[in-house]
C-alpha cells in the first residue's frame, strides 16, 4: 500500500525560493505532497493549532525571527515534527549548527534538485521516527540520559541499514572516561556520577542530534555517525579534545575529565561494510591503543 500525500509546512519569506521548492517537490517521483506555505514564523506556529504536519521546511532568516532561535521556537511548539532547515550560501554554518541542535537536515537553496529534496524529506522522517521510537522505549541510561547498550544496538542497526541504502560512510567512536576508579575512591561516588554526567554533556556538545550516543558500561561511551567520510575521524578527535579542554576550564571544583578515544571508519567506496559488532570491536581496540599511549606519555613526564 503506497503512502498518502505528506503534509509539508514551508516557512519561507522569499517568493522565488518558495516557488522553487514547490516546483522541486512537484517533480518528486513516487511521493506526493500537500504544501502549506507561510512567510512568517508566527504564522507557521499558528498552523499547528489547527492541523498536523509530517515535516517542516524552515528558513532560518525570516522577517520576525532569525538564526537558531527560529528553530528552537519551532521545536518548543512541535517537538514531534521533523524539521529540515533551508539556508543560503552565506548561512551554511548556522544550518550545520541547527542540525546539531535538533534539525534533521539542511538544504542549501539553489543547490538542490527534486530527487535530493525528496530524499532528504524521506530520510529526515525516518531518522525522526527512529528517535521517537527509542524515546518511548526503556532504552535510556538513567544517570546520563543517553541511550544505554540496548538502545544503542537498536538505533545503530537502523543507522547501518540507512548508510547501506544511501551508500554513505560511517564512523563509530569509542570513549572511555580515564581515572574513574580514582575519582570514586578519592572524591566519592556522587562526584563520580557527576563526572559521568559531565562526560555525557561533552559528547552531546560535539555529536549531532541525529548521531547515536550511548553509555554502554560503567565508564564507557560509544557514538555512531553516518553520512561522513574519513576526514570526520580527525575532526571528531580534535573537536572532542577541544570540548574536554573547554569543559575542564569552565568546571572549577570538579575533577578534570580525561577521555581515551578510539575510532572505526567505514568507507563505502573502498570496502564492504563490516558488521556492527566488528566496527565496535575495531573502535574499542583503537581506544585501548590510545589509552596505553596516554599512559606511556604520562609515565615519561
Amino acid at each position: 500500500m503506497s503512502e498518502g500525500p505528506l503534509n509539508i509546512l514551508l516557512v519561507e519569506d522569499n517568493p522565488g525560493d518558495a516557488r522553487l521548492i514547490r516546483e522541486l517537490l512537484a517533480d518528486g517521483s513516487g511521493t506526493s505532497f500537500v504544501i502549506f506555505e507561510v512567510n512568517r514564523l508566527a504564522h507557521g506556529l499558528e498552523q499547528f493549532a489547527d492541523q498536523s504536519f509530517d515535516l517542516v521546511l524552515l528558513d532560518l532568516s525570516l522577517p520576525d525571527s532569525t538564526g537558531l532561535d527560529t528553530l528552537r521556537r519551532f521545536q518548543a511548539t512541535a517537538p514531534d515534527v521533523p524539521v529540515i532547515v533551508l539556508t543560503g550560501l552565506n548561512d551554511e554554518g548556522s544550518a550545520i549548527q541547527a542540525v546539531r541542535d535538533g534539525a534533521q537536515d539542511y538544504l542549501v537553496k539553489g543547490q538542490i534538485d527534486g530527487q535530493q529534496i525528496v530524499r532528504a524529506i524521506r530520510y529526515a522522517r525516518e531518522r525522526h521516527r527512529m528517535v521517537l521510537q527509542i524515546r518511548d522505549l526503556s532504552l535510556v541510561d538513567d544517570l546520563t540520559g543517553l541511550h544505554n547498550r540496548r538502545g544503542f544496538a537498536a538505533l545503530a542497526r537502523e543507522v547501518v541499514k540507512r548508510a547501506v541504502r544511501a551508500g554513505t560512510g560511517l564512523v563509530v567512536t569509542f570513549v572511555d572516561l580515564d581515572g574513574m576508579k580514582h575519582i570514586n575512591d578519592r572524591f566519592g561516588h556522587e562526584v563520580g556520577d557527576r563526572a559521568l554526567i559531565r562526560t555525557a554533556g561533552v559528547l552531546r556538545s560535539v555529536f549531532r542530534v541525529s548521531d547515536v550516543i550511548a553509555r554502554i558500561g560503567g565508564d564507557e561511551f560509544i557514538a555512531m555517525t553516518d553520512g561522513v567520510d574519513g576526514e570526520a575521524v580527525e575532526l571528531l578527535r580534535r573537536r572532542l579534545a577541544s570540548a574536554v579542554e573547554d569543559h575542564n576550564r569552565e568546571s572549577a571544583g570538579e575533577p578534570a575529565l580525561a577521555l581515551s578515544l578510539g575510532f572505526a571508519h567505514h568507507n563505502p567506496t573502498t570496502e564492504t561494510l563490516k558488521s556492527l559488532d566488528a566496527l565496535i570491536a575495531e573502535a574499542d581496540e583503537a581506544m585501548y591503543v590510545d589509552k596505553d599511549s596516554r599512559r606511556s606519555k604520562a609515565a615519561r613526564r
